[in-house]
C-alpha cells in the first residue's frame, strides 16, 4: 500500500526549513502532499497564495511525487480525501513539540487512522520561521537565503 503524508502548514513563505522536512520525509513516504490550509488564527496572509503555490511546486519540480494543494478544511477530513495516513510535521524546539502534540491529538481523534510522524528539524534550519521571514521582508531585509526560490 502506498504510504501518502500530508505536509500541512500556511507556509507564508514556505521555507528552507519546510524543504528540508520535506526532502527527508521523502526517504519515509512514496508521496507527500504539502497542504497549505487557511490558519483561522491568521487572517490575512501575507505573501500571495497563488504565487506561494508556485514557489513551492518549481521547488520539488525535480520530485514528481511531491504536490501541492490549497485547502480550507480539517486536516483529519483532508487526509482523508487523499488516503493518506500520515501527516508530516517538523519540530524545530520543545515548543513547537507543545503546540503539535496538541493538534495531533486532535486529528487522531477526528480520523482514527491518521497518524503524526515528527522530525527534528536541521539544526542549520531550526532558527528559521515564517513570522520572522515576513518581518524581515515588511522592512526591506533580505530573507533569500532562508527561502529555496527567489521572490519576484
Amino acid at each position: 500500500m502506498k504510504k501518502v503524508a500530508i505536509f500541512p502548514g500556511s507556509f507564508d513563505p514556505f521555507t528552507k526549513g519546510h524543504e528540508d522536512i520535506v526532502l527527508r520525509g521523502l526517504e519515509l513516504f512514496d508521496e507527500i502532499i504539502i497542504g497549505i490550509g487557511h490558519n483561522s488564527n491568521k487572517h490575512n496572509r501575507y505573501f500571495d497564495i497563488d504565487k506561494m503555490v508556485g514557489y513551492i511546486e518549481k521547488t520539488f519540480e525535480n520530485h514528481p511525487n511531491v504536490s501541492v494543494i490549497v485547502y480550507n478544511e480539517l486536516t483529519a477530513q483532508l487526509a482523508k480525501k487523499h488516503d493518506a495516513k500520515f501527516l508530516l510535521r517538523g519540530l524545530r524546539n520543545t515548543t513547537d513539540f507543545e503546540y503539535e502534540n496538541s493538534i495531533a491529538q486532535v486529528n487522531r481523534y477526528l480520523n482514527d487512522e491518521l497518524e503524526s510522524v515528527f522530525l527534528i528539524t536541521s539544526p542549520q534550519f531550526a532558527a528559521i520561521s515564517s513570522s520572522i521571514i515576513r518581518e524581515v521582508h515588511k522592512y526591506k531585509g533580505g530573507v533569500e537565503e532562508f527561502l529555496p526560490y527567489t521572490l519576484d
